[in-house]
């Protein structure tokens, strides 16, 4: 069995796709560089080795509340890239913090005043001046914390999110969401507050949030109830009263005692056009338009095989799983994680899906994934694997997408899965 500190629970390309980062539950950030093409084989893909890693949260402890304070990273965030340096930023329940990448190749020497190690010389024996002179050296990566932006949040964060202006980002916990500067660490401005005067009348939380990728006043945010609030910050200062209210009325012949838990968004993603929002409640992902309130224009089902077993899933907690989903970089395959070490995509151009396994057999080199199918009944394929045989301890809750090319990040407990290319054959 894997540590609990290991199990990983974000995963986040950069805007290019040549850096991975992982989050783990032990508070580690680790990330992960794409090896540059080799001249022997130009156009070969290149691995994704490990570049850094480094430890971005302790656990803590809130004396006032007589509250542990996890150390485990519930987020990461890439900044757009500015200069050579990289940067991103990585949250627990509690704190926000910004990390700055840099490299070293080169080492200064021949200084004046001091020695090869470093310390002062003797005024008197420096007899002659010298220009110091840069040596090649072995290349290291240096991390280190830029801010820390702490005391925002009376609950846990559960999403943060960069605007698109590369000046402020902005994070959500059950019952508010706060707007950022990025160079400002000590004030936040509270744009969405759904906290009741009497906690009593709480009726839904805030499950995640995210800004509109290109313009800077919109963003989403989702609820327990399974509906979608867009906002425009151009309206008013605190952003309670949503610009559009995008939810689907429900379906009286499937309503049962755990028609709300199930229709709980635990993700929303903008299209990188930004015409659409991809979410994910317990058993489908949706693609809403922008422009249509009333419902959303694309259903599909991840596991609707499961729809029986609620009972049990409820038992064993697993119905509070939040899975995450994503788009390629085209918006038109849509991808989100199952049991069983299962993800599941989606063409939307036709209509074509399929289930594939994140395994130790398939992520060998140059392994084809095979597509998977769960049986719920009825006549049994060969390699068909019934409903009832599923490990509900496996989950693949987090994935992610290269901005640009067909290669997927998958994380499966402690194993981190980069499969590339073969899944847009998979899809064809």
């Amino acid at each position: 069995m894997p540590s609990e500190a290991d199990i990983i629970s974000t995963v986040e390309f950069n805007h290019t796709g040549e850096l991975l980062a992982t989050g783990d539950k032990g508070g580690r950030v680790v990330i992960f560089q794409r090896e540059p093409e080799s001249k022997n084989t130009p156009h070969s893909q290149g691995e994704y080795d490990v570049y850094s890693t480094f430890q971005s949260h302790e656990p803590e402890f809130d004396y006032l509340k007589s509250l542990e304070i996890e150390e485990k990273i519930n987020k990461i965030k890439w900044l757009p890239q500015q200069n050579a340096a990289h940067a991103l930023l990585s949250t627990n329940d509690k704190t926000i913090k910004l990390w700055k990448i840099t490299e070293r190749d080169k080492r200064p020497e021949g200084y004046n005043l001091k020695d090869e190690e470093g310390k002062l010389k003797a005024l008197c024996t420096v007899t002659s001046l010298q220009v110091p002179v840069l040596k090649p050296m072995d290349l290291m990566v240096e991390v280190s914390p830029r801010r820390i932006f702490a005391n925002g949040h009376t609950y846990h964060i559960n999403s943060i999110s960069v605007n698109s202006d590369c000046e402020t980002y902005m994070s959500a916990d059950d019952l508010r969401i706060n707007l950022w500067h990025l160079a400002v660490t000590d004030r936040s401005f509270n744009i969405v507050d759904i906290k009741p005067a009497n906690m009593e009348e709480l009726t839904e939380v805030i499950t995640a949030s995210e800004f509109h990728p290109h313009h800077c006043n919109l963003f989403v945010y989702s609820s327990s109830k399974g509906s979608l609030r867009l906002c425009d910050m151009r309206a008013a200062a605190l952003c309670d009263q949503h610009a559009k209210l995008f939810e689907e009325p429900e379906d009286p012949s499937n309503r049962s005692f755990f028609s709300e838990i199930i229709s709980s968004v635990s993700d929303v993603k903008f299209s990188h056009s930004g015409r659409y929002m991809l979410t994910r409640d317990y058993l489908t992902v949706k693609v809403w338009d922008l422009n249509m309130e009333a419902g959303p224009v694309e259903t599909y089902q991840v596991h609707e095989y499961l729809r029986g077993k609620l009972c049990s899933l409820y038992e064993n907690d697993c119905i509070f799983d939040k899975f995450e989903c994503t788009w390629n970089g085209g918006d038109s395959v849509i991808m989100t994680g199952a049991y069983n070490n299962f993800f599941r995509m989606f063409d939307r151009n036709t209509k074509r899906d399929v289930t594939l396994e994140a395994s130790r057999e398939s992520s060998k080199p140059r392994a084809v994934l095979k597509p998977r199918r769960v049986c719920a009944g009825g006549k049994r394929r060969r390699d068909d694997i019934s409903v009832d045989s599923l490990d509900f301890t496996k989950k693949i809750l987090h994935t992610a997408w290269h901005p640009a090319e067909n290669i997927i990040a998958i994380a499966a407990t402690n194993n981190l899965y980069i499969f590339q290319d073969k899944v847009s054959s998979e899809m064809q």
